[in-house]
């Protein structure tokens, strides 16, 4: 069985001494991609800041690859192999496409010919400005830019924001073939729940920064009455039931 790329264990975290995430249990494995799921507001991105370092936890233990990471600052996390895509992309609108690849941390090179690899579209705009992109080049530039990081643990929140389904549909395979190519480890957090689940290995669904439902992609799929329901907070016991 592979080593968990990610250990998250009684995680509690939030903003100004307000609980957002309570007592979180998550674990990732290499190669794996698991669907955080629920509502707005619900702790998922509360949760990937936690685990890129943006939010500091106020209970509980994160370990990468087996390391606390307690003492570790964002930027040596991003060193360490974490790379975490925002919700808002992370672009810079004023710099090329090929600009973004030339942008990393201190002593850090980026691998443009990965993200051209996975990402073929976006070698012929090397030269354009991402202001002048479409919401899904620009998409394919931030989830290129973390790809080109060779990341052992990547961190996506919505991808789908403001992309047409369509659009949401090209993506998401990629990050599928991309886990099982380079063994990297997945959290992706995503609205569009059957998209999610379809190329998710597991799902846990969040409701009041708590988890109240995870299994097997296909076994959530198959249960989408206890899924939805679980989503808006409700009848989250029952999943306990049946699976007893």
């Amino acid at each position: 069985m592979s080593a968990p790329v990610l250990e998250i264990d009684g995680l509690t975290a939030g903003y100004d001494h307000a609980a957002v995430v309570r007592d979180l249990d998550l674990e990732v494995v290499d190669g794996a991609i698991v669907a955080l799921l629920g509502a707005n507001g619900a702790g998922k991105t509360t949760t990937l800041r936690a685990v890129s370092g943006l939010v500091r936890p106020m209970q509980g233990a994160i370990r990468f690859q087996g390391q606390d990471l307690a003492r570790v600052q964002p930027s040596a996390r991003a060193k360490l192999g974490i790379a975490h895509v925002p919700e808002n992309r992370g672009l810079f609108f004023g710099l090329t496409v090929a600009e973004h690849f030339r942008l990393g941390y201190r002593g850090e090179r980026l691998d443009p010919a990965v993200a051209y690899r996975y990402f073929p579209a976006l070698e012929p705009l090397r030269d354009r400005r991402c202001g002048l992109l479409s919401g899904g080049e620009q998409q394919m530039l931030a989830v290129g830019r973390a790809l080109a990081r060779h990341p052992r643990l990547l961190l996506l929140d919505e991808l789908s924001l403001g992309l047409a389904p369509v659009i949401v549909e090209s993506l998401l395979p990629v990050v599928r073939r991309y886990a099982e190519e380079s063994g990297c480890g997945v959290v992706l957090v995503e609205q569009h729940i059957e998209l999610a689940l379809t190329i998710a290995d597991r799902g846990c669904v969040l409701s009041h920064g708590e988890i109240v439902l995870r299994g097997e992609a296909e076994q959530l799929r198959a249960n989408h009455e206890l899924l939805i329901s679980s989503y808006f907070g409700e009848h989250a016991d029952l999943f306990t039931e049946q699976s007893s």
